[in-house]
């Protein structure tokens, strides 16, 4: 496992709203599907085999960790998610890489500079 961030650059949409998601807090899956379709405004919607299957990977890549329940109130199957620090820092590298398309976007008058 690379612990170079940009070694797992570009990320999808999907995995990149997911890793927004989990950068404010711990989440189970259904939670993180809502997270990103506010966030969103509805523009994007994560259905569970895309969300579950994206997950999988995080986990097997390192970027996410599976956390303990948060409560002995909780449905014992729904597992919690948390972002790693290697995830917060392929995150963060992921946001300066579309914040740099951007700026050419800008520099070419094809998007307006606020």
């Amino acid at each position: 496992m690379s612990l170079d961030p940009a070694a797992f650059l570009p990320l999808t949409p999907a995995v990149f709203e997911i890793l927004l998601a989990l950068a404010e807090q711990d989440l189970h899956g259904y939670a993180i599907m809502q997270a990103v379709e506010t966030r969103s405004a509805g523009a994007v919607k994560l259905l569970p085999g895309t969300l579950y299957r994206a997950l999988d990977r995080l986990l097997d890549s390192g970027l996410v960790k599976e956390k303990p329940s948060k409560s002995s109130a909780d449905d014992p199957r729904r597992r919690y998610y948390r972002l790693t620090p290697l995830g917060r820092r392929v995150l963060s590298a992921e946001a300066k890489r579309l914040e740099e398309q951007v700026r050419a976007a800008q520099r070419l008058d094809i998007l307006e500079a606020k």
